[in-house]
């Protein structure tokens, strides 16, 4: 439930910054992408987490290497389904409280 709370504040801080939405919760075998949208003429996979507070740690220490690379495999079903062509990357949009933090094109040289 509250995982909803926290998409439903990302995609409206997507909005604002003028993303336009594609879809939530796409699936694919194997993986789940939060929200794919479109920032100009860049596809943006968007992986959310949220928290309250930090009693537990922080939302982004929940983003693993595992879970980047099952968006990644998704991601790319995605961009073949819509034949897309164009540039892409992975963001994290992490909700703590009411706060959003936007980390764009997440590094995945690992």
């Amino acid at each position: 439930m509250r995982g909803k709370i926290y998409e439903d504040l990302a995609l409206e801080y997507l909005k604002k910054k003028g993303f336009r939405i594609l879809a939530r919760n796409y699936r694919c075998t194997g993986g789940e992408i939060d929200i794919v949208a479109l920032d100009g003429n860049v596809l943006v996979f968007v992986e959310v987490k949220g928290a309250r507070s930090e009693d537990f740690g922080h939302p982004a220490e929940r983003i693993s290497k595992r879970k980047l690379l099952r968006i990644i495999r998704c991601g790319h079903r995605f961009m073949e389904e819509v034949n897309w062509k164009g540039p892409f990357r992975l963001d994290a949009l992490i909700v703590l409280g009411d706060k959003v933090s936007h980390f764009r094109n997440l590094g995945l040289d690992f």
